[in-house]
C-alpha cells in the first residue's frame, strides 16, 4: 500500500509447492527409463514423442514411485501388491506446506528438548512415505502409526532400508487392545456437536504416549465409506487396502475423530493437520474446528494433474499478539511489521479492515495504488474475532524506510480505535 490494497485470493487455484523438487521440473520418464531398466518396461511413447506410462497399471505407478524416491531423494523403497502407492510430488507438497506452517509467526514456538522437528504420521501405511520424505529432505523426526501387521512390517522394512535416516523414524503398532480409558471417556463424553460415527481403532488418544510432545501430526485419511466408492476412478491405479481406503463414515468421520482427539490433547501438538478429499467436507470440518475452540485454522489446496486434495490445519496455541519478524544481525527487522486486531465482532471482516486502512492513508494524503512501490499492507483472517495486519516495506532507498515503523504504529492505533469503539459503521457510510 501506498501502498497497495492487497487481499488474499482464496479462489486462486494453486499448483505445486514452489519448494517442491518437481515445481520447475516434472519427472522425466525418458531419463528414468534410460537409467532404470526396471522402469523402462512400463514406458511407451505417444504420437508426439513424449514418454508416458499407463496410470491404470499398479506395477507401473509403483515402479515410478520407487525410482523417483531413489533417483531424487536417495530413498530405498518398496511395497507389496495391493498396498496404497503414493505419488511423490503430491506427498512432497504436503510436507512443504507443513514446513510453511511451522515457519509461520502466527502462533508461538513450543519448547522442546532439542531443535529437531518431530511429527506424527497417522496411518503411515506400508509405504511410510511421509516419514521417509520428511526425514530425508528436512531431517525431521517421525512416529508413524498403523493398525495392520503388513503395514507395520513393510513400513519398518522401508525405514531399515535407509540406515542414514532410520534413527529418525519410529513405527508404532496400533490395535483395538490399545484403547485406553481416555478414549472410552471421549466416546461417552466428547465435545458437543461433533460427529461420533467413527468406531475404529485409536487415532491419537491411546497412541500418543504420556509426556510426548510433537510439532505436528499429519494424515492421509481413509477417504471413502466403501471399496466400491474407492474404485470409481478408472483412470488411475494407486492400490490401497480396505484399512487404508475405507472407514465407516468416510473421511468426515475419521477427521472428526482427529478433531475430537485434538480437543483432549490440545498443546501436545503445535499443529494438527490432515488431508481432505472433498471440498464439501472441508467447509464442515472448518466450522467444527471453530466450534471446539481452535485458535487458528488454515487450509490449502494440493493439485496434481486433474486431482485436487485439500490440506486442513489447526492449533489450540495462543496467537502471537504482537509480531516483529526475526532480527537480522542483532537488528530489528523494521521492514516487516505486524500486529493483531482482536475482540472484533463477527461481521467485522478482513475486507472491512482493508477499507479502513485505505481510508486512513487517504486522509493523510497517501493514495492506494496498484504498484505497491513503497509498502504493502495485508490483512489475514485468523479466527472469528481476530485478524492479523502485516506491513512489508519494499522501497528501501526512499524516505519511507525511516518513517515506516511510525506510519505502521499510527495505523495500529487508528484501527484499534476504529474497531473497538464502534466507529466501523460510520467509517463505511462516508
Amino acid at each position: 500500500m501506498a501502498g497497495k490494497r492487497k487481499r488474499k485470493n482464496a479462489d486462486r487455484r494453486p499448483g505445486i509447492h514452489p519448494r517442491n523438487k518437481y515445481a520447475d521440473n516434472t519427472p522425466d520418464f525418458g531419463l528414468l527409463a534410460s537409467s532404470y531398466p526396471s522402469f523402462e518396461q512400463y514406458v511407451f511413447y505417444s504420437h508426439d514423442g513424449r514418454p508416458k506410462i499407463d496410470w491404470t497399471d499398479f506395477n507401473a505407478t509403483r515402479e515410478l514411485t520407487r525410482v523417483l524416491l531413489l533417483h531424487d531423494h536417495g530413498i530405498n523403497w518398496w511395497i507389496p501388491d495391493g498396498q496404497l502407492c503414493p505419488t511423490v510430488p503430491n506427498r512432497s507438497n504436503y510436507i512443504h506446506w507443513i514446513e510453511d506452517l511451522l515457519a509461520s509467526d502466527i502462533i508461538g514456538v513450543s519448547k522442546s528438548d532439542d531443535d529437531v522437528i518431530k511429527g506424527f504420521d497417522i496411518g503411515t501405511g506400508a509405504n511410510c512415505i511421509y516419514p521417509l520424505l520428511g526425514a530425508s529432505v528436512l531431517g525431521w523426526k517421525f512416529v508413524g502409526s498403523d493398525i495392520t501387521d503388513v503395514a507395520v512390517e513393510w513400513a519398518n522394512r522401508n525405514v531399515e532400508s535407509n540406515p542414514n535416516i532410520s534413527d529418525l523414524i519410529e513405527i508404532r503398532r496400533v490395535g483395538t487392545e490399545d484403547i485406553t480409558s481416555q478414549v472410552e471417556e471421549l466416546q461417552t463424553g466428547g465435545s458437543a456437536g461433533l460427529r461420533r460415527s467413527y468406531n475404529g481403532p485409536p487415532v491419537l488418544l491411546g497412541v500418543v504416549k504420556d509426556g510426548e510432545i510433537f510439532d505436528f501430526c499429519m494424515c492421509n485419511p481413509p477417504f471413502f465409506e466403501t471399496m466400491e466408492e474407492a474404485g470409481l476412478n478408472p483412470k488411475t491405479s494407486c492400490g490401497g487396502t480396505l484399512e487404508e481406503m475405507v472407514c465407516f463414515g468416510g473421511e468426515l468421520a475419521f477427521i472428526t475423530r482427529i478433531i475430537e482427539d485434538s480437543v483432549k490433547l490440545k498443546h501436545t501438538f503445535r499443529w494438527y493437520t490432515s488431508m481432505v478429499g472433498r471440498k464439501y467436507n472441508l467447509s464442515i470440518l472448518v466450522s467444527e474446528l471453530w466450534n471446539v475452540g481452535a485458535t487458528v485454522v488454515k487450509t490449502t489446496e494440493f493439485v496434481q494433474g486433474r486431482t485436487s486434495r485439500w490440506g486442513l490445519a489447526w492449533s489450540f496455541l495462543s496467537i502471537a499478539r504482537k509480531i516483529t519478524l526475526a532480527p537480522s544481525n542483532n537488528k530489528i527487522d523494521r521492514n516487516n511489521l505486524s500486529f493483531m486486531l482482536e475482540g472484533l465482532q463477527r461481521h467485522q471482516s478482513a475486507f472491512h479492515v482493508l477499507q479502513s486502512v485505505e481510508s486512513h492513508f487517504a486522509s493523510g494524503g497517501i493514495l492506494c495504488k496498484l504498484d505497491a512501490a513503497s509498502f504493502n499492507v495485508d490483512v489475514f483472517q485468523q479466527n472469528p474475532g481476530a485478524l492479523l495486519v502485516r506491513g512489508t516495506l519494499h522501497e528501501k532507498t526512499s524516505s519511507v524506510p525511516g518513517l515506516f515503523p511510525s506510519i505502521f504504529q499510527h495505523l495500529e492505533e487508528f484501527l484499534t480505535r476504529t474497531f473497538r469503539t464502534g466507529k466501523l459503521s460510520a467509517n463505511l457510510s462516508r
